[in-house]
């Protein structure tokens, strides 16, 4: 299905090239996470609304269905 939200995303640390699969929130915007193997706290880069955005391999639900930003009201 084409309009399908895609709810799994693989965060990649930049930090420490790690990879992991999380579930992203529908109704929340994630500014921070913390890598698994290095801990270094990822936060969005600018112009990105949350960290799935900016390190993930899938945008956030609110991207995906076109509705601009997670943050904005």
């Amino acid at each position: 299905m084409k309009n399908e939200i895609i709810l799994k995303s693989t965060i990649t640390c930049p930090a420490c090239g790690h990879k992991e699969i999380e579930t992203m929130p529908v109704d929340a915007c994630q500014w921070f996470y913390k890598c698994k193997n290095c801990q270094s706290l990822l936060k969005p880069e600018k112009g990105d609304c949350c960290v799935f955005c900016s390190y993930g391999n899938v945008p956030c639900p609110p991207i995906q269905k076109a509705s601009g930003s997670c943050c904005s009201p």
